[in-house]
């Protein structure tokens, strides 16, 4: 399906662009921890929210 040069290109691409993502998150850490204190809550209440909806979802099916 792919060449054998795609593949290569592909899996390079992948591991160079894992690499890079780990340091600028290393880089940005005590940013990150700065501004975004409350995003963790607004994550959970999403997760719940959704939980919720599909629920609901299901109740009304039957």
């Amino acid at each position: 399906m792919f060449s054998k040069g795609q593949l290569i290109f592909a899996g390079l691409f992948f591991a160079t662009f894992v690499v890079i993502t780990i340091f600028s998150y290393r880089k940005d850490k005590k940013t990150h921890k700065k501004n975004y204190k409350g995003v963790k809550w607004v994550g959970v209440f999403f997760i719940i929210f959704i939980i919720i909806l599909f629920l609901i979802k299901f109740s009304l099916k039957n």
